[in-house]
């Protein structure tokens, strides 16, 4: 039973990204993560299946699948294998979204159709060392010559970054000696085949190890003109507003991973006797299962109520940056009482709730910070209630 109503499309693409996940990913899924190994065959497998186009129009080889059919999938995805969920959330989001509602009519015919199909992968390329929760503070400079942009610096935190085809990545057109802050900054479309392209450190992570994530160095970069993706300076903007939509995919594999811990504690707690019977019949690892079971609840009806506002055309920046601060915040809280349902054998790799528990954290973490995340709130909620002459918004 669900609190979220779903039609048929929904409800069949929710079965089929369970069934492949539960067939295809969950038993290689501790493997990869140990050996921290992103496995191309699975690329294959979900392209098949039409996952890396659900939100690309038909036109360009896509799905056109509403938002909610596609979180429904991720979160079945993120159930077993959290790193292949990062894959489908990063290309489907980030972009595909811009390139869709950004890009020239050349630039959506060139890279949307083999993105839809799953031929190549989509990365995007906005932190840096010195700029993460402050993204307008980037330093990558791009510099006019000729009809071409030469671009210059570093990227950190790229995921997929040695794997993708198409890269979107934020630089600064500005000059040292005219800074203008957000409004200087640009985006480009970046394949690594360009003179200059490299790929830099790979980074070893606590978590979501499967999905490999790096630096790119850009070493005077030859950029063709016509990769700029809109217009000169809006490329920050057009990254802001894209993370709306990211940010409700980070939701979508927060709760996944959530649902994993809660169905392998509960598995366990079935099956472990103490004092010769089941724990399930104590009540302290009952309320443990409701707390479990209410959060992973809340965190699905507050993103796919985003979603739908997202469906009708409405602002969700609020909306989006609440589901992701409430369903990364219970991943973690809910990882963590998994582990102590299994006391000891959560602490070891012989059960996955030490893997959920270690995927968990990032989603606290990328496309913003569960601090970036209140002031975003908060930043909305009191412009609407200053709008409403101190009313507080619905």
């Amino acid at each position: 039973m669900s609190l979220i109503y779903l039609n048929e499309t929904q409800q069949q693409i929710q079965t089929l990204a369970r069934e492949f996940a539960q067939r295809e990913l969950a038993s290689l899924a501790a493997e990869r993560d140990r050996e921290s190994r992103f496995d191309r065959s699975m690329v294959a497998q979900m392209a098949k299946l039409g996952f890396f186009g659900m939100l690309t129009p038909e036109a360009y080889d896509g799905l056109a699948l509403d938002a909610q059919s596609y979180l429904l999938a991720l979160e079945e995805i993120a159930v077993v294998d959290a790193s292949a969920a990062v894959l489908l959330s990063v290309h489907n989001s980030l972009p595909t979204q811009m390139i869709l509602n950004f890009g020239t009519e050349t630039q959506r015919t060139r890279f949307l159709g083999p993105m839809a199909r799953g031929d190549t992968i989509g990365a995007f390329a906005l932190s840096e060392t010195e700029a993460g929760s402050d993204a307008a503070s980037l330093r990558c400079q791009a510099v006019r010559d000729g009809d071409d942009w030469i671009l210059t610096g570093t990227k950190a935190w790229v995921s997929h970054g040695n794997e993708a085809g198409v890269i979107l990545c934020m630089a600064r057109t500005d000059t040292a000696d005219a800074r203008r802050g957000t409004k200087g900054i640009s985006t480009f479309i970046l394949t690594p085949d360009l003179p200059g392209f490299q790929l830099g450190k790979k980074e070893s992570k606590l978590g979501l190890r499967a999905s490999p994530t790096l630096q790119i160095i850009l070493d005077d970069c030859r950029v063709p003109g016509d990769r700029l993706l809109g217009d000169e300076g809006k490329g920050l903007i057009y990254a802001l507003g894209s993370l709306d939509h990211g940010r409700l995919g980070i939701a979508a594999q927060a709760i996944g991973i959530a649902r994993g811990a809660l169905e392998a504690a509960m598995r366990y707690a079935v099956d472990r006797k103490q004092f010769d019977r089941p724990i399930t019949e104590f009540q302290a690892i009952q309320f443990k299962l409701a707390d479990m079971a209410t959060r992973i609840t809340a965190s699905r009806t507050l993103l796919h109520a985003a979603a739908a506002a997202k469906e009708r055309g409405e602002k969700i920046t609020r909306f989006s940056s609440m589901a992701k601060l409430f369903a990364s915040e219970t991943a973690m809280w809910v990882t963590t009482q998994a582990i102590q349902i299994l006391g000891g054998y959560g602490y070891v790799t012989d059960y996955p709730v030490e893997r959920f528990f270690r995927d968990a954290k990032v989603t606290e973490i990328y496309e913003g910070t569960s601090e970036v995340q209140r002031m975003v709130i908060a930043r909305e909620v009191l412009a609407a209630a200053a709008a409403a002459d101190g009313s507080l918004p619905d």
